[in-house]
């Protein structure tokens, strides 16, 4: 199986968010699967040509989201929307099923093409709105070791909207979400959704685990992009490159753009 850092071989990645619309189940699902579909694809082709490396499709919009495992609806909707994503652009495409459903993920992208996935708490515990919820990474490696899923791992430490229950030292948690969850890659995020990550943070897991990727997760933005970049491997972008800054709306093909141009002027050094 190829790992994370052989889809982006050359770059430190730029990583677009889809944050999906609500879907079919959700307390605000509009009742028009055609709007999700559009808002999705219209995302991506705006953030593929904007100049990002890849996307993450995520339903963002399902909130309060499920501490387990997401019921039937929402995979069947998910697999196709991001295979409608998939086939939209060229771009590795990567899915996050919130808030912790890494079989159902897994198991979206190995059906659609998408390369990676996204698990918030893959080893430890966390306390969350959504209760406690305990990492499971023994059964997504074995069910990714079952299908024979070409399928990287991108494993949040110390990740937003939670309480580490267990050690809160970015480089031990780093160390065993590696070590011994096999994470193919390392996510670290600010407190809530659109704050920006903390350098210390990502120092600290970079130095812990040499030779695996670790991405800022959220708050990326043209204003801290000087300070943040030097830091990481690469990011994942979504509230700052939408319109007016707000994390529900469309992208801002402009703004994101315009991320792109100053993320690759600080990383292609």
């Amino acid at each position: 199986m190829n790992g994370f850092k052989d889809l982006f071989p050359d770059k430190l990645p730029l990583i677009g968010m889809i944050h999906l619309l609500p879907l079919p189940g959700s307390p605000r699902y509009g009742g028009d699967p055609r709007e999700v579909e559009r808002r999705a694809i219209e995302d991506a082709r705006a953030l593929a040509g904007a100049g990002f490396d890849g996307l993450i499709v995520e339903n963002f919009g399902d909130a309060p989201f499920m501490p387990g495992q997401v019921g039937p609806e929402t995979c069947a909707v998910m697999t196709s929307l991001v295979l409608s994503v998939v086939t939209a652009t060229r771009l590795p495409i990567g899915v996050n099923v919130l808030r912790n459903d890494a079989l159902t993920a897994l198991a979206i992208a190995n059906a659609t093409g998408a390369r990676f996935i996204r698990v918030n708490v893959h080893t430890g515990a966390t306390a969350t709105d959504q209760g406690v919820i305990e990492g499971r990474a023994h059964e997504t490696l074995r069910e990714r070791r079952r299908l024979g899923a070409d399928v990287a791992i991108l494993a949040d430490i110390l990740v937003k909207h939670g309480c580490p229950l267990g050690t809160d030292d970015p480089a031990l948690a780093a160390r065993d979400t590696v070590h011994r969850g096999l994470a193919d890659a390392i996510v670290i995020t600010g407190h809530s959704t659109g704050a920006g990550a903390d350098p210390a943070l990502i120092d600290a897991a970079r130095s812990a685990v040499p030779g695996t990727p670790v991405l800022i997760g959220s708050g990326l933005s043209e204003n801290n992009i000087i300070t943040l970049a030097p830091h990481a491997d690469g990011a994942i972008v979504g509230t700052s490159v939408k319109l007016g800054g707000i994390t529900t709306e469309p992208v801002d093909p402009d703004c994101a753009e315009r991320l792109a141009r100053a993320w690759r002027e600080e990383t292609s050094c």
